[in-house]
């Protein structure tokens, strides 16, 4: 069976933004901004600002230029707030979670150009990709996904307890419950 509503993907994101506000809800500024890891590099704040600043530059895109937007997700603003205050990082989660239930109407195949940076013959230039409104939302529950696994390895390290499936994709949580119903 195949949709062409965004519906599903926008969902999808809703619930992983829900995940992350349920996190945000619970960690203490000073432990959202605890430099973590082997080198001292990483932070639940740094992660949750990459996840919401990539959110950030596809609302922007759409708004901007519903019709063939163009996006570059290198070009966030990397605004410090979000990854130093995780009571302003949940409030930005609830407007992005409004914000993306009104992308509702637009059609799944909605065209948009990824600017994408590469380097050719020493110089900086970009590659214009044609892509999707739901190939971006796809493309942001994964994202997101993937830093929300890294962010449960870190709140383990500071002895923060997640609900059972955070950072998982919602892919696998469909399979998980496929295998309990063959069994």
């Amino acid at each position: 069976m195949s949709t062409s509503s965004l519906s599903p993907l926008i969902d999808e994101n809703v619930q992983t933004l829900a995940q992350l506000a349920q996190l945000l809800g619970r960690v203490s500024a000073h432990d959202y901004q605890r430099p973590l890891g082997a080198k001292g590099t990483q932070s639940l704040g740094k992660h949750i600002r990459h996840i919401l600043e990539h959110y950030q530059t596809l609302l922007d895109a759409c708004a901007t230029a519903p019709t063939k937007a163009v996006l570059d997700y290198e070009e966030r603003l990397r605004e410090a707030a979000l990854e130093t205050r995780p009571g302003y990082a949940g409030e930005r989660v609830e407007a992005f979670q409004a914000e993306l239930e009104a992308l509702a109407d637009r059609p799944h195949d909605a065209a948009l150009t990824l600017s994408y940076p590469v380097e050719v013959d020493g110089a900086d230039d970009s590659l214009a990709l044609p892509t999707s409104l739901g190939r971006e939302l796809a493309f942001l529950t994964s994202h997101s996904i993937h830093h929300m696994a890294l962010l449960g390895l870190l709140c383990e390290q500071l002895g923060i307890t997640l609900p059972e499936h955070f950072g998982v994709h919602p892919s696998t949580l469909r399979y998980w419950e496929q295998q309990r119903s063959v069994s």
